[in-house]
This record gives C-alpha cells, sequence and structure tokens, in this order.
C-alpha cells in the first residue's frame, strides 16, 4: 500500500528540520543535497530501545519523531520517514528489505530497510538512498552501476548475486545484501520488532546516538562520548550530570531521563 504524501505544512517542516530549501525539481541534485543534510542533522539511534518507548511502524508517527519531537531512529525509522518526504517532492520511492552481513553472514530477513529512488532528470540511477546505515555512504548510489562508485564514506560497489539480489560493498567488504522486490513498509514490522526485544539483536545489546557532521561524526555509545574530525578522534566517558546535555548539544534531543543498556 502506498503512503499518503506529506501535506505541504508537514513537508516544509522537515525539510526545516534538517536546513534543507524546497527544491524546484525532484531531481538528483536535490536527492543528493536531502541524503546529505538528513545524514548531517537527523541522528542514527536506537534510545528507544532503552527507554521503553514503542515504535510504530506507520508513516505519520515516523515523521513526527523526527520533526516534531527531533528524534531520530534506526533504519526503519529513518528510511521510512525520508521515503515520505522523498514522495512529497516528487520523487518515487520504493522500500527494499535487506540482510546485514555479519561473522556469519547475512543476518535476519528484514533486517535493514533500505530505497529505490527514482528522479525524473536522466543523470542515472535509479538510486539507493540509505539515511538509516552507518557504514554507509553520504550520498545515494547508482542501483545500475556496477562499477566502483567514490564517495567521501569510502569506495563503493554493488554487485548481483546469483539469485538476482544485490550485494552493497564498502571498500570491498560487504555490507548489506538486498532484494529487489518493493515491499510495504508493514513488511518490515516483525523485524522492527526483534530488533527491540532479542537478547540477540545488536540494538538490545548497545546504546548508540551518531550523526555525520561537516568534518567527521559524533557518536554518544553508553556514556562514551566520541568526536572524530580532521584533526582526530577525541574520547572521553561523561558523568552522569553530562550525558542529558550532552544529547541536547550534540544531536538536539531532549530526554527526561538517561537512557540505560538492558542488562
Amino acid at each position: 500500500m502506498r503512503a499518503e504524501p506529506l501535506d505541504q505544512a508537514r513537508t516544509d517542516a522537515y525539510l526545516r528540520r534538517i536546513g534543507a530549501a524546497r527544491p524546484a525539481v525532484a531531481d538528483a541534485e536535490a536527492l543528493h543535497d536531502l541524503h546529505l543534510r538528513h545524514l548531517r542533522t537527523v541522528p542514527f539511534e536506537n534510545l528507544s530501545v532503552h527507554l521503553a518507548e514503542d515504535v510504530t511502524l506507520e508513516y505519520k508517527s515516523l515523521v513526527d519523531k523526527v520533526v516534531g519531537a527531533s528524534r531520530g531512529g534506526f533504519c526503519y525509522e529513518l528510511n521510512g520517514a525520508f521515503a515520505a518526504l522523498l514522495r512529497a517532492l516528487g520523487h518515487r520511492v520504493e522500500l527494499l528489505a535487506a540482510r546485514v552481513f555479519g561473522p556469519e553472514g547475512p543476518g535476519i530477513p528484514y533486517d535493514h530497510l533500505a530505497l529505490r529512488v527514482h528522479t525524473g532528470d536522466g543523470r542515472g540511477g535509479p538510486w539507493l538512498a540509505d539515511v538509516g546505515f552507518g557504514r554507509n555512504s553520504q550520498f545515494p548510489l547508482r542501483l545500475d552501476s556496477r562499477d566502483e562508485q567514490p564517495d567521501p564514506a569510502g569506495v563503493f560497489r554493488i554487485e548481483e548475486t546469483a539469485e538476482g539480489d544485490l550485494d552493497v560493498l564498502r571498500d570491498g567488504v560487504p555490507q548489506y545484501r538486498m532484494e529487489q522486490r518493493p515491499r510495504a513498509l508493514a513488511d518490515f514490522a516483525a523485524g522492527c520488532w526483534y530488533h527491540r526485544t532479542s537478547p540477540e539483536s545488536p540494538f538490545t545489546r548497545s546504546l548508540v546516538c551518531s550523526r555525520l557532521t561537516e568534518t567527521g561524526r559524533v557518536t554518544l555509545s553508553g556514556r562514551t562520548l566520541v568526536i572524530t574530525d580532521a584533526d582526530g578522534r577525541e574520547e572521553r566517558e561523561l558523568t552522569e550530570d553530562e550525558v542529558l546535555p550532552a544529547y541536547r548539544a550534540h544531536f538536539g534531543i531532549t530526554l527526561e531521563r538517561i537512557p540505560e543498556l538492558r542488562g
């Protein structure tokens, strides 16, 4: 089932959230700009898992969290909300299911949600857009190319498997395996539930909030704050009194209590 597009007011609010002007046309240049701005303003975070907050895979709820609450989320939330924004701006967007590679190979079905985006300007594509995966490219990747695609985050390549899936590689290392069949947002409910509840999920075993910056990245993992930039890497442990101010200062997130890792 297709999502209802955002109305103009909510679309404009989303654009303000990521510091973007409304694009004149839904072309590749606009997509690239929106993608990078989203990564730099909306953090990847799994705080809801550790705050006992529900995660509802419904477009309005996802946009309300990102825009109204100035929060981030994990892949289902971030790419779900981004899909709603892109559709409202005139792009054709399809949700794709992927399985993230781990030490033992690809993960569970519906492990990850990524986006196939079509633009109307004829500049290649379709594009792989993914603002919900920490090791992905800063700019969209061409899904119809099997060549190496340089990006500030590394050199990416997309390979087709014997079964017709697509492997996304970064610097030669497989990141995730993606199906090509379009899916509905509701199809990801079981994967989302698993990652919110299973003791085997990386999201129940870690507490992270991370955002790309113009010069590097800032990450708060538990109470460890890590800032990387052109000058190097700074890491320090925060005191209890410093945690909530750090969420506000680095991610624009205001919380009433400190998230605590499940144990």
